[in-house]
C-alpha cells in the first residue's frame, strides 16, 4: 500500500528539492523552461515570457493539495537559483509504480546534480511513499541522461521505437526500471 506524503522538502548534499512558488519564475524562465534544448531533452513546450512560466507555475501549485502529486523545484544551495525539476508522475496506485522526469538548465550541466537529485527521490519513493517499482526513460542520443540512469542503477527495460517525430526524423524512447527490492540492496 502506497503511502503518499505530497512533495515534501527533501535535501541532498549541494541541493534542497521543495515545492515551487511563484517566486521562482524567472530562474524558471531564465535556467532552463526558456531553453530549447532542454525542454526538447524530455518533450516539453519552451516559455518563452513570464507570463507563460506563470501560468505554468500556477499549475504545478495548485496541485500541491493533493497528496498523490510530486514535483519538486531543484534549488542549488550554494547560489539559491532554481536550476531544474524533478517529477513523480504516472503515479500508479493499484500497482505501486510510477515514473521519474528531471530537467536542468544547461549551466548546471555534468555536476553531479541529476544523479544528486534522482538518488533523493528514489530514497523518498521507495522508503517513505513505499513505492515498488519506479521507471526512467530517455530518448535515444540523450547521453547524459542515460549516464544519469546507470550510475543511479536502474535497469534497462527495453526501447520503443521510433516513439518521437522530431525534426523530422523518428527517435526512439529507452526506459530503464528500478525494484525496491534492487534499490535496498
Amino acid at each position: 500500500m502506497l503511502n503518499h506524503l505530497g512533495t515534501q522538502t527533501l535535501s541532498t548534499e549541494r541541493l534542497t528539492l521543495r515545492a515551487f512558488t511563484p517566486q521562482d519564475n524567472k530562474d524558471v524562465l531564465t535556467y532552463w523552461a526558456s531553453d530549447p534544448a532542454v525542454q526538447s531533452l524530455y518533450s516539453e513546450p519552451t516559455y518563452s515570457t513570464i507570463e507563460a512560466v506563470n501560468e505554468l507555475l500556477d499549475k504545478y501549485i495548485s496541485r500541491y493539495k493533493e497528496l498523490n502529486y510530486y514535483r519538486w523545484a531543484i534549488i542549488e544551495k550554494e547560489s539559491g537559483i532554481c536550476i531544474g525539476q524533478i517529477a513523480i508522475f504516472l503515479v500508479d496506485d493499484k500497482n505501486h509504480f510510477c515514473e521519474i522526469e528531471y530537467a536542468l538548465g544547461q549551466k548546471f550541466h555534468r555536476k553531479g546534480y541529476a544523479t544528486e537529485v534522482v538518488k533523493a527521490i528514489l530514497e523518498f519513493s521507495f522508503n517513505k511513499v513505499n513505492f515498488h517499482k519506479m521507471q526512467v526513460c530517455h530518448k535515444e542520443g540523450n547521453v547524459a541522461s542515460q549516464g544519469v540512469i546507470k550510475k543511479c542503477n536502474f535497469t534497462y527495460e527495453g526501447t520503443l521505437r521510433d516513439y518521437f517525430y522530431m525534426d523530422g526524423k523518428y527517435v526512439n524512447r529507452v526506459y530503464y526500471s528500478m525494484l525496491r527490492s534492487e534499490y535496498s540492496k
